[in-house]
């Protein structure tokens, strides 16, 4: 009888177990498949970023009539965690956080903020985060990388990322007159932010025919900075031109490019610079001049009005540059909610701001 009673103990504790392992492989089934929902829709895996800007609102497409499936620039977006997380010892290989951490990983993709990096480091005006040893995972965090389970469009969109400056830089209890004078109209990467990188001048034939990048587009430039108008607020912004069977094309974007320094840019830089002059008075501004096979960019803050940026375009003929001379206008997109400067912030920055 005793034994009787200790197998019915026996086999209660072990159905018992059995329940509770079944709800732990319930819970982690679940945890696991969030984690891979998420996963699926963030930009990383998706690239729908890409997509949305070649595609739609205007994209390239209109000129190059190519679907987006057809080009390879969704090759490079993440189809799995290992792409980041799987390190390989001889046969075996390992799942590890410490790879994914490590810029280095990073900056496989993000090849513009790779040049960034460099180019900063040469002018002397190198990311400050960067120089004092950071890491791009010691601000993208969770779902900046990972995503949080809903489908974004842009990285753009609200909430597509999430770090933020205040983040770490409080201005809670800041006076200084540099912070309060724009009354939250300005964001803290029209300031700080030393230059914009940009590759200008994408030839699209080119780069269709041979599969490759590489010399069909002019070395990365860090001499402006463009501001654009983004949700509400005035930020550092971005420019792509591109050239296809003689058709010229121009994006401009909101963008944040990964040079920030402590000290922000004067008054002066912005305010009744050569720039807004040329501007004010009905001139354009030389944004990249084509001059001895080189295209010349202009230096400085410059506030995004279209029809007063000038950006000349060339061709290729036998592998060298030569000037495209079509007067047909370019094609114009703000991509990624970017909005030109109104009339009156163009009279604003033009005059000259007094201490």
């Amino acid at each position: 009888m005793r034994q009787l009673i200790k197998s019915k103990k026996w086999l209660i504790g072990l159905a018992f177990i059995l329940v509770l392992s079944s709800g732990w492989f319930i819970i982690n089934n679940e945890a696991e498949e969030n984690q891979k929902s998420c996963f699926y829709s963030s930009l990383h895996h998706t690239g729908e970023g890409m997509r949305y800007w070649y595609e739609e609102k205007g994209g390239f497409k209109d000129i190059t009539g190519i679907p987006y499936e057809q080009l390879d620039c969704k090759k490079c977006h993440i189809k799995s965690c290992e792409q980041c997380h799987a390190v390989k010892e001889g046969e075996k290989c390992s799942y590890s956080v410490k790879k994914a951490r490590d810029s280095k990983t990073c900056l496989v993709c993000h090849s513009r903020e790779k040049v960034t990096f460099l180019l900063g480091k040469r002018k002397g005006c190198l990311d400050i985060h960067r120089k004092n040893g950071m890491e791009c995972a010691d601000c993208h965090k969770g779902s900046d990388v990972h995503g949080d389970g809903v489908f974004y469009k842009t990285m753009r969109d609200s909430n597509a990322v999430s770090v933020s400056c205040k983040d770490c830089h409080s201005l809670e209890d800041d006076t200084s007159k540099a912070h309060t004078v724009h009354n939250g109209k300005l964001d803290c990467a029209a300031c700080h932010i030393a230059n914009s990188t940009s590759c200008l001048n994408c030839h699209f034939d080119s780069f269709l025919d041979q599969g490759k990048r590489a010399g069909n587009f002019f070395p990365p430039i860090q001499d402006w900075t463009i501001l654009v108008n983004y949700q509400g607020k005035v930020t550092s912004g971005n420019v792509q031109t591109l050239v296809y069977k003689g058709k010229k094309f121009i994006a401009y974007a909101p963008y944040f490019t990964h040079a920030v320094q402590a000290k922000a840019r004067t008054c002066a830089d912005c305010h009744a610079n050569t720039a807004v002059k040329r501007i004010k008075k009905g001139k354009s501004v030389p944004m990249a001049i084509f001059k001895d096979n080189k295209m010349i960019s202009w230096k400085g803050v410059v506030p995004l009005v279209p029809d007063k940026l000038h950006w000349d375009f060339a061709d290729k003929e036998d592998g060298k540059w030569i000037l495209l001379k079509s007067k047909e206008k370019p094609m114009v997109q703000f991509a990624c909610y970017a909005e030109p400067f109104t009339k009156e912030q163009v009279k604003k920055m033009a005059r000259a701001y007094k201490k």
